[in-house]
């Protein structure tokens, strides 16, 4: 019997991961059928409910399994390895798994568990595509830039070693077959250019690099790999793995809460409202869908730092109910009765 393949899709909050699932399921071959894990650290699912649907056929809604209010390397025994138990006893086999993990996810745990037993007689990993945002890195986020580093450290007395979320970017770098270097047109040629030559010197000999606009790369680029990535472990090390062997992996340096709003002014003002509690909370990530008053569909908003995007993903369901639900991310600890007190000014 031949090993379903299953790619793992991973990169750091924001980066346009589950962009490039859409894309993937939406242009995946006919008749294909997918099934789907989402991972996100949060407790409101807000990736699983934008994919949706987006696959038809290759990709139901019953073939998607939500992992929230958790990060998937901290629960690969309690969680993953039950849920890929139950997708692989179902009766109508799948031709191919996509995991989405979670921004903040060390990617090793995952990788890992492919050699459990009962796993690796039936799965095998296709491909880990790791997804970069080039903006960020021009930036000097998260990108092995020493003018960077030196230029955060003057500004930050109290930074005299490598960031936490320096580290998990490298080791998402470091189990990658395949990186997508999203948002490239907000970049021009030259400092494109340097981004990747970047990313270039932290990876492995042989490790294909892409460039893409809102996730947008040929599906044959990253399903058919065949790479069977979980028995070249050894030799993707982790800065976590390598300096705490033996210790629980822990997420206190990351802070994540929900908020709910039952009605909004308007959308400028949600958006405006929005950028200036990032901005002054100093908040990593914002995700979540807003009701607009008087549209009948239903305004979707990603926010990477002061960075927002926002857009009618579909209608308003029969019977739904129409609020707003935002998910806030930052590093801990996040100051959430002003955040929260911040964004209910965008309430009606």
């Amino acid at each position: 019997m031949s090993k379903i393949p299953t790619t793992v899709i991973t990169g750091f909050l924001g980066a346009g991961k589950t962009t490039l699932v859409r894309h993937l399921l939406a242009h995946a071959p006919k008749g294909k059928r997918i099934a789907l894990i989402i991972n996100e650290f949060g407790d409101l699912g807000v990736d699983k409910d934008i994919l949706a649907g987006c696959g038809d056929e290759t990709c139901r809604e019953e073939d998607m399994v939500e992992l929230s209010n958790g990060c998937i390397c901290c629960t690969v025994a309690d969680e993953f390895i039950p849920t890929m138990q139950a997708l692989l006893a179902r009766p109508d086999k799948f031709d191919h798994i996509i995991i989405e993990t979670s921004g903040l996810a060390l990617p090793q745990p995952l990788i890992r568990a492919f050699n459990w037993p009962e796993i690796k007689a039936q799965v095998t990993i296709d491909g880990i595509v790791t997804v970069a945002d080039a903006s960020a890195l021009a930036e000097g986020r998260f990108a092995s830039d020493e003018a960077a580093v030196d230029a955060q450290r003057r500004q930050d007395e109290m930074l005299d070693h490598e960031t936490p979320l320096g580290e998990l970017f490298e080791d998402q770098l470091s189990v990658a077959d395949l990186v997508v270097i999203n948002k490239a047109d907000l970049l021009d040629a030259a400092m494109l250019d340097k981004v990747e030559a970047n990313i270039r010197a932290e990876l492995r000999p042989g490790v294909g690099v892409l460039r893409a606009q809102n996730g947008h790369v040929d599906i044959t680029a990253l399903l058919g790999l065949g790479m069977s990535s979980e028995d070249d472990i050894a030799n993707r090390p982790s800065h976590h793995e390598l300096e705490h062997e033996g210790e629980p992996h822990e997420h206190d340096d990351f802070d994540s809460f929900s908020i709910r709003l039952p009605a909004i002014a308007g959308k400028d003002e949600l958006l405006a409202i929005i950028e200036s509690t990032i901005r002054t909370h100093d908040v990593l990530r914002l995700k979540g869908f807003a009701a607009v008053p008087g549209a009948a569909a239903r305004l979707a908003i990603q926010a990477v730092g002061p960075r927002i995007t926002a857009y009618f993903d579909r209608p308003w369901k029969d019977g739904e109910t129409r609020d707003t639900a935002l998910v806030v991310i930052g590093e801990s600890p996040l100051d959430r009765a002003a955040i929260t007190s911040s964004l209910e000014k965008a309430a009606a």
